[in-house]
């Protein structure tokens, strides 16, 4: 029975050591990709909070695999703790410079990342790669202030809302996917020309640009007022603030052939920071 249980202790010993290398060889290629590719951790608290995880499953693998003594163990344990608090310290300090603000998908494929430098409040949004990794890829058009809040649309849609200086509620949507397999660019508005009709809601999409009703007061967005994202949402925009977002569903169908009937829904999500939820919309015809 002993034996049975040193066997086990051995193996724990081997697989946290192995983590711990693994953790090492993880930080060792982050400086590598970095420094030539710019890429970063998609949330900057990954570097430190790997690094503990790296001196943890290090320090536990000693004990399981090593013989020591008692004042060798407390060394060991009162280094691997300094090193620990200097991190958590180094993290803490890296958070109140850089703010960042991360969301994983549902399906846990896709990361939203926005980072922003609290001294000059410039907000990034960063775009994932290989799930912890990420790239700049522009500018939000406005400061954060105040709340923010992260809404998935889709498994492959995220909606960022947040607050500005001058008072207004502004959207941003990260996309990670595609409605026609990624063959071709093509426009939102276009792809959903019709009327459709959710609870409450309606949404007509026409020449003159997108209208929404809701409680039967209805607005009109011009096209010069509706922002694209990527080939899977659009943002309605009504006094330098934004009003809604309209994203396609993941059962939408991009079709070529305009003759053919429309598949799928749309989802409306209104631009607010009270919670609420994206309203399902069909297409009119389609009943």
């Amino acid at each position: 029975m002993k034996e049975y249980k040193n066997k086990w202790i051995e193996i724990g010993g081997w697989i946290l050591f192995l983590f711990a290398v693994g953790f090492f060889c993880l930080q060792m290629g982050y400086f590598f990709v970095h420094a030539r590719y710019q890429v970063e951790y998609i949330d900057n608290r990954l570097f430190y909070i790997i690094n503990m995880l790296c001196v943890i499953c290090l320090v536990l693998a000693q004990m399981l695999l090593l013989r020591l003594n008692k004042m060798l163990k407390i060394g060991i344990v009162i280094v691997a703790a300094v090193f620990i608090i200097v991190n958590g310290f180094l993290l803490d300090k890296n958070n109140g410079q850089i703010m960042n603000i991360t969301s994983i998908s549902p399906d846990f494929k896709h990361v939203f990342s926005v980072k922003e430098d609290v001294a000059s409040g410039e907000a990034v949004y960063y775009r994932s790669y290989y799930s912890i990794l990420a790239r700049p890829k522009e500018m939000l058009p406005s400061e954060i202030v105040g709340e923010y809040k992260v809404e998935w649309l889709a498994n492959d849609i995220a909606a960022f809302t947040y607050q500005t200086p001058d008072n207004t509620i502004q959207q941003f949507i990260g996309t990670y996917g595609d409605r026609k397999n990624g063959t071709s660019y093509y426009y939102v508005g276009a792809e959903i020309h019709g009327v459709w009709q959710g609870e409450n809601v309606e949404v007509n999409s026409n020449q003159e640009g997108i209208s929404v009703t809701e409680n039967n007061n209805t607005e009109l967005f011009s096209w010069e007022n509706i922002e694209q994202f990527g080939t899977l949402a659009v943002i309605l925009k009504n006094n330098n603030g934004a009003a809604w977002t309209i994203a396609l569903n993941e059962n939408f169908e991009v079709h070529s052939d305009a003759s053919k009937p429309t598949v799928g829904n749309i989802s409306l999500y209104k631009a607010t920071m009270d919670e609420n939820q994206p309203i399902i919309l069909h297409d009119k015809n389609s009943r």
